[in-house]
C-alpha cells in the first residue's frame, strides 16, 4: 500500500486538529467576531487589520409618567490581528514522508502555534481584568479554601453581573490545579465524577465552572511602590487616571489597585456591592509619577455608572499585593469577557516557487499552509501561517485569582 503524501491541505487539516487540542484559554471565550473579517472579505474588501467591536447602550430607570429621553451612548473595543506561525523544512527524501511520520513534527511546531496564541491571550486577562481576589502566596489546600476560592470567583462575578449560563471558566496554572484537586477530593460523592478527576488528574467541571489547567497562565510581578500608596491629591476625580502624590516607588503594568472610599457597583442596579472597587493599572509607572492611568474609568453617575463615588482626597490609594511580589494571575471568566479572532489570509497562487498552498478553518481556527522550493539545497520548506487578535470585550466579566 503506498503512503498517503504529504499535501499542504492535508497538513492543514491535521495541524488544525492538534492546535484545536492544544487551547485551553482560547477554547472557551468569545468567536463571534471572527465574521467582521471573514464575512466582509467574500463581499469583496477588507474591514483592515482592526476592527471596532461595539458594546451595548445601557439606560437609567425614569420613574413616574413623563418622559426622559436618554441619548444612546455605544463604546468600542478595538481588536487587532498579527500574523505569526511556524516553518518546517523537509529535503527531498524527507518529502515523502507519510503523514502518520510526520504527525510528530506537527504536534511540535503546533505546541509552539497554540502556546503563542494562548499566552497572549493569558497576559490579556493579567492586565484587563481589574477584579482580584485570593491571597499572593498562597494556595488553597484544604477542602474549606479550595471551595472558598471557587465560590468566591463566583460570587465576584455574579456582583458584577455575569449570567450564570453555563459559559464561565477557570483557567490554573500548574500548582492551582493540583491543589483544587487535593482540596475538592472529599466532596465529591458521584464516582464518576471522581474516577474522571483521579484518572486525569485535572479538577472535572462542578459549581457552575469549567476548569482547564494551562501553563501558561501569566504571572504579575509588582513594582517597589509600597502597598499603602501616596495620597489621592483632588476631590471629585473621574475617569481613566487618577492624580496622586508623588509616587515614592514604580508600579507595574496590570497591577491591582483600590481606592478610598470608592465601592463596586451593580453594573444594572447600579447600588453598592459593599465590595471596595479594584483598578488595573495600564502603563508602567515610575518613582515620582503624579499620574495613575487605570481601568475601568471611574464613572460615579448615569447609565455606566460603575462606583459608588469619586475616591477620597488625602487618603492613600492600596496596591494589591507585595512590593515587589510575584502572583500567579488565574482568571475565571465569562465566555464574553475576552474575543479571540482568527481569520483567513490572502492565499499566494500556485507557481513562481509555490509548490502548494491550502488554507483549511475547523471550529473557529484558520490556518494557512504553504510550501515552496530550496532547489539549491533540495529544501521543501512549508511555512504555516496564522492571523489572529485578542480583545477583552467585557473584563468586568473575569476575575484572577492570585497564587
Amino acid at each position: 500500500m503506498s503512503n498517503t503524501l504529504v499535501t499542504c491541505s492535508i497538513v492543514a487539516k491535521e495541524a488544525l486538529a492538534i492546535l484545536e487540542n492544544m487551547l485551553s484559554f482560547s477554547a472557551n471565550v468569545n468567536r463571534d467576531y471572527e465574521a467582521e473579517f471573514s464575512a466582509n472579505q467574500s463581499r469583496g474588501y477588507s474591514p483592515g487589520q482592526t476592527i471596532n467591536i461595539k458594546k451595548p447602550p445601557r439606560y437609567t430607570y425614569r420613574a413616574g409618567r413623563v418622559s426622559v429621553p436618554q441619548a444612546t451612548v455605544e463604546s468600542t473595543i478595538p481588536l487587532t490581528l498579527s500574523q505569526g506561525g511556524t516553518d518546517l523544512n523537509f529535503t527531498g527524501i524527507e518529502r515523502t514522508l507519510s503523514l502518520q511520520q510526520l504527525e510528530q513534527k506537527l504536534t511540535a511546531a503546533m505546541a509552539t502555534v497554540a502556546n503563542e496564541i494562548d499566552r497572549q491571550g493569558l497576559d490579556l486577562a493579567r492586565v484587563a481584568t481589574f477584579n482580584v481576589i485570593g491571597t499572593p502566596g498562597t494556595l488553597p489546600t484544604t477542602q474549606a479554601l479550595a471551595l472558598a476560592a471557587v465560590t468566591g470567583l463566583n460570587q465576584r462575578l455574579d456582583e458584577m453581573a455575569a449570567p450564570r449560563d453555563k459559559q464561565r471558566s477557570l483557567i490554573m496554572n500548574p500548582a492551582l490545579n493540583a491543589s483544587m484537586v487535593q482540596g475538592f477530593a472529599g466532596l465529591f460523592n458521584n464516582s464518576s465524577t471522581l474516577d474522571k478527576q483521579f484518572q486525569r488528574g485535572v479538577m472535572v467541571d462542578s459549581l457552575g465552572i469549567a476548569y482547564a489547567m494551562d501553563q501558561n497562565v501569566a504571572t504579575h510581578t509588582n513594582g517597589s511602590q509600597v502597598v499603602a500608596g501616596t495620597n489621592i491629591s483632588g476631590a471629585n476625580q473621574t475617569g481613566s487616571s487618577i492624580t496622586v502624590a508623588a509616587l515614592g516607588g514604580t508600579i507595574t503594568r496590570g497591577t491591582k489597585i483600590t481606592l478610598p472610599g470608592v465601592f463596586a457597583v451593580n453594573p444594572q442596579s447600579r447600588q453598592s456591592t459593599g465590595v471596595a472597587a479594584q483598578f488595573t493599572v495600564t502603563a508602567d509607572l515610575l518613582g515620582g509619577a503624579t499620574s495613575i492611568p487605570i481601568s475601568p474609568a471611574i464613572v460615579t453617575s448615569g447609565a455606566f455608572q460603575n462606583v459608588t463615588a469619586s475616591p477620597t482626597t488625602g487618603q492613600p490609594f492600596t496596591i494589591f499585593g507585595t512590593v515587589s511580589a510575584s502572583y500567579g494571575a488565574n482568571v475565571a471568566y465569562h465566555r464574553d469577557a475576552f474575543t479571540l479572532a482568527m481569520v483567513p489570509m490572502y492565499a499566494p497562487p500556485s507557481g513562481k516557487g509555490v509548490i502548494d498552498v491550502a488554507q483549511e478553518t475547523h471550529k473557529g481556527l484558520t490556518m494557512k499552509v504553504t510550501e515552496f522550493y530550496d532547489g539549491v539545497n533540495d529544501n521543501y520548506i512549508m511555512r504555516m501561517d496564522v492571523l489572529f487578535g485578542w480583545a477583552a470585550t467585557y473584563p468586568e466579566l473575569s476575575v484572577l485569582y492570585a497564587t
